[in-house]
Protein backbone atom coordinates (compact mmCIF):
# COMPACT_ATOMS: atom_id res chain seq x y z
CA UNK A 1 0.00 0.00 0.00
CA UNK A 2 2.58 2.28 0.96
CA UNK A 3 4.33 2.08 -2.34
CA UNK A 4 1.39 2.91 -4.05
CA UNK A 5 0.83 6.72 -1.95
CA UNK A 6 3.42 8.37 -3.96
CA UNK A 7 2.42 6.97 -7.64
CA UNK A 8 -1.12 8.64 -6.32
CA UNK A 9 0.47 11.85 -5.25
CA UNK A 10 2.25 11.94 -8.28
CA UNK A 11 -1.01 11.20 -10.47
CA UNK A 12 -3.26 13.84 -8.66
CA UNK A 13 -0.35 16.82 -9.34
CA UNK A 14 -0.01 15.84 -12.55
CA UNK A 15 -4.01 15.94 -13.56
CA UNK A 16 -4.16 19.49 -11.36
CA UNK A 17 -1.82 20.94 -13.04
CA UNK A 18 -3.07 19.97 -16.63
CA UNK A 19 -6.10 21.56 -15.43
CA UNK A 20 -4.38 24.66 -14.55
CA UNK A 21 -2.68 24.98 -18.15
CA UNK A 22 -6.00 24.28 -19.65
CA UNK A 23 -8.02 27.15 -17.31
CA UNK A 24 -4.94 29.99 -18.35
CA UNK A 25 -5.47 29.08 -21.99
CA UNK A 26 -7.50 31.71 -24.11
CA UNK A 27 -11.48 31.72 -24.01
CA UNK A 28 -13.08 29.03 -26.16
CA UNK A 29 -15.19 30.86 -28.94
CA UNK A 30 -18.77 30.34 -29.29
CA UNK A 31 -19.75 27.96 -32.17
CA UNK A 32 -22.76 28.49 -33.76
CA UNK A 33 -25.72 26.60 -33.35
CA UNK A 34 -27.20 24.39 -35.71
CA UNK A 35 -30.29 26.42 -36.16
CA UNK A 36 -28.36 29.49 -36.40
CA UNK A 37 -26.25 28.12 -39.43
CA UNK A 38 -29.10 26.59 -41.26
CA UNK A 39 -30.90 30.41 -40.54
CA UNK A 40 -27.82 31.88 -42.57
CA UNK A 41 -28.10 29.22 -45.29
CA UNK A 42 -31.67 29.84 -46.03
CA UNK A 43 -30.90 34.28 -45.81
CA UNK A 44 -28.27 33.14 -48.41
CA UNK A 45 -30.55 31.12 -50.38
CA UNK A 46 -34.47 31.34 -49.55
CA UNK A 47 -35.16 28.37 -52.12
CA UNK A 48 -33.01 25.96 -50.48
CA UNK A 49 -35.85 23.52 -49.69
CA UNK A 50 -33.24 21.24 -47.88
CA UNK A 51 -31.92 23.31 -45.82
CA UNK A 52 -35.96 24.36 -44.70
CA UNK A 53 -36.55 21.15 -44.09
CA UNK A 54 -33.92 20.72 -41.95
CA UNK A 55 -34.49 23.70 -39.98
CA UNK A 56 -38.21 22.56 -40.01
CA UNK A 57 -36.59 19.09 -38.19
CA UNK A 58 -34.36 21.30 -35.89
CA UNK A 59 -37.37 23.44 -34.94
CA UNK A 60 -39.62 20.31 -34.14
CA UNK A 61 -37.22 18.70 -31.78
CA UNK A 62 -36.99 22.25 -29.78
CA UNK A 63 -40.84 22.06 -29.84
CA UNK A 64 -40.73 25.30 -31.43
CA UNK A 65 -43.96 24.20 -33.81
CA UNK A 66 -44.83 27.87 -35.21
CA UNK A 67 -41.72 28.23 -36.65
CA UNK A 68 -41.19 24.43 -37.11
CA UNK A 69 -44.84 25.28 -39.43
CA UNK A 70 -42.85 28.22 -41.16
CA UNK A 71 -40.44 26.21 -42.22
CA UNK A 72 -42.27 23.48 -43.45
CA UNK A 73 -44.83 26.05 -45.21
CA UNK A 74 -41.49 27.54 -47.26
CA UNK A 75 -40.43 23.76 -48.11
CA UNK A 76 -44.03 22.85 -49.72
CA UNK A 77 -43.95 26.12 -51.38
CA UNK A 78 -40.65 25.66 -53.10
CA UNK A 79 -41.55 21.56 -53.38
CA UNK A 80 -45.01 20.97 -52.92
CA UNK A 81 -44.94 17.61 -54.43
CA UNK A 82 -42.33 16.78 -51.22
CA UNK A 83 -45.57 14.89 -49.21
CA UNK A 84 -43.27 14.11 -46.42
CA UNK A 85 -43.01 17.87 -45.44
CA UNK A 86 -47.14 18.15 -46.07
CA UNK A 87 -47.30 15.15 -43.69
CA UNK A 88 -44.48 17.25 -41.07
CA UNK A 89 -46.59 20.31 -41.44
CA UNK A 90 -49.73 18.45 -40.46
CA UNK A 91 -48.07 17.11 -37.43
CA UNK A 92 -47.28 20.63 -36.45
CA UNK A 93 -50.18 21.69 -36.83
CA UNK A 94 -51.85 18.89 -35.04
CA UNK A 95 -49.30 19.55 -32.08
CA UNK A 96 -50.82 23.53 -32.30
CA UNK A 97 -54.65 22.19 -32.07
CA UNK A 98 -54.68 23.92 -35.26
CA UNK A 99 -56.34 20.43 -36.73
CA UNK A 100 -58.56 21.88 -39.91
CA UNK A 101 -55.22 23.27 -41.30
CA UNK A 102 -53.94 19.71 -39.98
CA UNK A 103 -56.21 17.74 -42.52
CA UNK A 104 -55.42 19.79 -45.33
CA UNK A 105 -51.95 19.11 -45.13
CA UNK A 106 -52.42 15.79 -44.45
CA UNK A 107 -54.86 15.10 -47.44
CA UNK A 108 -51.87 16.79 -49.27
CA UNK A 109 -49.43 14.54 -48.08
CA UNK A 110 -51.88 11.06 -49.33
CA UNK A 111 -51.75 12.45 -52.79
CA UNK A 112 -48.14 11.95 -53.15
CA UNK A 113 -47.53 8.81 -50.45
CA UNK A 114 -50.33 6.89 -50.92
CA UNK A 115 -48.63 4.16 -48.93
CA UNK A 116 -47.82 5.56 -45.56
CA UNK A 117 -50.22 4.68 -43.07
CA UNK A 118 -49.28 7.20 -40.41
CA UNK A 119 -50.34 9.92 -43.06
CA UNK A 120 -54.29 8.91 -42.63
CA UNK A 121 -53.78 7.55 -38.46
CA UNK A 122 -52.78 11.39 -37.97
CA UNK A 123 -55.34 12.43 -40.14
CA UNK A 124 -57.45 10.96 -38.08
CA UNK A 125 -56.71 11.88 -34.50
CA UNK A 126 -56.87 15.59 -36.38
CA UNK A 127 -60.78 14.55 -37.94
CA UNK A 128 -61.38 13.04 -34.48
CA UNK A 129 -60.58 16.09 -32.27
CA UNK A 130 -63.13 18.19 -35.38
CA UNK A 131 -65.93 15.75 -34.38
CA UNK A 132 -65.91 14.28 -37.70
CA UNK A 133 -65.74 10.69 -36.05
CA UNK A 134 -67.08 8.88 -39.54
CA UNK A 135 -64.23 10.80 -40.96
CA UNK A 136 -62.09 9.52 -38.73
CA UNK A 137 -62.77 5.77 -38.91
CA UNK A 138 -62.06 5.82 -42.93
CA UNK A 139 -58.85 7.34 -42.58
CA UNK A 140 -57.96 4.71 -39.66
CA UNK A 141 -59.57 1.87 -42.10
CA UNK A 142 -57.11 2.97 -44.83
CA UNK A 143 -54.39 3.19 -42.50
CA UNK A 144 -54.94 -0.62 -41.23
CA UNK A 145 -55.89 -1.74 -44.80
CA UNK A 146 -52.44 -0.38 -46.01
CA UNK A 147 -50.65 -1.74 -43.00
CA UNK A 148 -52.56 -4.88 -41.19
CA UNK A 149 -49.98 -4.52 -38.50
CA UNK A 150 -49.81 -1.15 -37.59
CA UNK A 151 -50.71 -1.25 -33.94
CA UNK A 152 -51.65 2.01 -33.13
CA UNK A 153 -54.05 2.35 -36.26
CA UNK A 154 -55.95 -0.82 -34.49
CA UNK A 155 -55.99 0.80 -31.32
CA UNK A 156 -57.15 4.21 -32.48
CA UNK A 157 -59.66 2.58 -34.68
CA UNK A 158 -61.21 0.73 -31.84
CA UNK A 159 -61.53 3.90 -29.99
CA UNK A 160 -63.05 5.60 -32.51
CA UNK A 161 -65.68 2.96 -32.63
CA UNK A 162 -66.31 3.34 -28.94
CA UNK A 163 -66.86 7.10 -29.63
CA UNK A 164 -69.48 6.06 -31.94
CA UNK A 165 -70.81 3.11 -29.21
CA UNK A 166 -69.97 0.62 -31.53
CA UNK A 167 -68.59 -1.85 -28.85
CA UNK A 168 -68.71 -4.90 -31.35
CA UNK A 169 -66.64 -3.38 -33.73
CA UNK A 170 -64.10 -2.23 -31.11
CA UNK A 171 -63.84 -5.68 -30.21
CA UNK A 172 -62.78 -6.54 -33.14
CA UNK A 173 -59.46 -4.37 -33.38
CA UNK A 174 -59.17 -5.47 -30.18
CA UNK A 175 -59.05 -9.24 -31.50
CA UNK A 176 -56.42 -8.11 -33.78
CA UNK A 177 -54.37 -6.16 -32.12
CA UNK A 178 -53.59 -8.30 -29.00
CA UNK A 179 -51.83 -10.08 -31.90
CA UNK A 180 -49.86 -7.29 -32.47
CA UNK A 181 -49.61 -4.89 -29.03
CA UNK A 182 -50.61 -6.82 -25.52
CA UNK A 183 -50.10 -3.62 -23.68
CA UNK A 184 -52.22 -1.60 -26.23
CA UNK A 185 -54.73 -4.57 -26.50
CA UNK A 186 -55.26 -4.47 -22.54
CA UNK A 187 -56.15 -0.69 -22.76
CA UNK A 188 -58.21 -1.15 -25.51
CA UNK A 189 -60.23 -4.07 -23.48
CA UNK A 190 -60.93 -1.51 -20.60
CA UNK A 191 -62.31 0.95 -22.67
CA UNK A 192 -64.54 -0.96 -24.21
CA UNK A 193 -65.39 -3.15 -20.91
CA UNK A 194 -65.74 0.56 -19.57
CA UNK A 195 -68.42 1.30 -21.89
CA UNK A 196 -70.13 -2.13 -21.54
CA UNK A 197 -71.21 -0.76 -17.82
Amino acid sequence: MRRLAPLALLVAAWSLSCSEEKSQGPAPVAEKSDIELLRERVAEDPKDDDAWYHLAELYGRAGLYEEEGDALRKVVAIKPEMGYAHFKLGTAYNRLGRYEEAVASFSKAARFTRDQPMVFNNMAFALGKLGRVDEEIAALKKAVAIRPSYAVAHFNLGMAFLKQGKRGEAAKQYAQLKDLDEAMAATLKKQIEGKAR
